[in-house]
């Protein structure tokens, strides 16, 4: 299936996976790059620049196919050495960059003279025109479905990428709520070209998480997310436990009186517990309301062929037989 996302990123399918915090590692990339998708590293699990340059090395070992790297503009008073990580992003030779978080804007001409394609998630169409506007290649459309940071507007990817389609002259490719061939159809139907996925490659046989995380999301149905940080307007979907729910309660109690401090027990530093070690309750994890679709842990190549020929059974045989039954 060609698109200008499989164009532009010289990629086999129209589907990227997430930049995802102590998810997107080498193995998991590099086995979506080898079923024809995009794979993400994510530059900010890893804790040097140093380590980057590494785990860019690794997945080069373990693929010949186009791979990106994901990095996050954050707001905070200790910033990571963005220089250096993009140092490494160029000599590593990566050729795209998934941007997200703040304006990638400063970066962009280094980045451009060195031939790398930018996608920047967005969860809003003002977002999505300003990253086209400061020459962003694509970008990233994050419906309210999304796990993660869905912004504060609360727009589902239904209403969020007809709007988008209607806009944007760059191409973009959905997000949030994307699981399967129905998914894909849908979007490009939308005017999106291609999908990124993120909960759905974290329930695959390469994601280097704990088995416990990806039984959890085979379990969960699409009712088991929560969003979490709303008082603070850094509003971020995970899925529920029990440091979730007190999290909440903690927010019921404190209303307008709510810090960061006083739920940073159950949002800060708990990756490694939960993705390496499996405590499912250690703290709040970003995870889809897709859970819902989710009922196998295939691998990448499994789900993403499975995904391609369903989408064309339902392109040539559904949607087309709908078309000779009412013609």
């Amino acid at each position: 299936m060609k698109t200008r996302i499989t164009e532009l990123f010289g990629i086999e399918h129209p589907i990227i996976q997430g930049g995802m915090h102590y998810v997107g590692y080498a193995q998991l990339a590099a086995a979506v790059s080898n079923a024809g998708g995009l794979g993400i590293i994510t530059a900010l699990t890893q804790k040097t620049p140093d380590d980057l340059s590494n785990e860019i090395a690794r997945c080069r070992e373990m693929t010949d196919k186009p791979f990106g790297v994901n990095v996050t503009f954050l707001p905070t008073l200790n910033p990571p050495d963005y220089p250096a990580i993009f140092k490494a992003i160029i000599e590593g030779g990566v050729k795209v960059v998934e941007t997200a978080g703040n304006n990638p804007s400063e970066y962009l001409p280094l980045l451009k003279e060195n031939g790398i394609k930018v996608i920047h998630k967005c969860t809003a169409v003002r977002h999505a025109l300003k990253a086209q506007s400061i020459g962003c290649d694509a970008v990233s459309v994050d419906g309210f479905e999304c796990g993660g940071h869905p912004g504060e507007d609360d727009i589902p990817n239904m209403i969020l990428l007809p709007r988008a389609a209607d806009e944007l002259d760059i191409p973009f490719v959905s997000s949030g709520g994307q699981a399967d061939a129905r998914s894909l159809v849908a979007s490009l139907a939308m005017g999106a070209e291609g999908m990124n996925m993120g909960t759905r490659f974290i329930a695959t046989q390469e994601a280097p998480v704990h088995e416990n995380v990806k039984q959890a999301i085979v379990a969960a149905s699409e009712l088991d997310t929560r969003l979490v940080m709303r008082p603070l307007r850094n509003t971020e979907r995970v899925m529920t436990n029990v440091a979730v729910e007190r999290l909440l309660e903690k927010e019921r109690a404190l209303g307008s009186d709510l810090k960061f401090a006083d739920i940073a027990e159950e949002v800060a530093g708990v990756y490694p517990r939960i993705m390496i070690d499996g405590e499912m309750d250690a703290g709040a994890w970003s995870c889809g309301m897709v859970a819902g679709l989710i009922h196998d842990i295939p691998t990448c190549q499994e789900l993403i062929t499975r995904i391609m020929a369903e989408a064309e059974q339902i392109i040539s045989s559904r949607l087309a037989g709908m078309q000779s039954a009412t013609g």
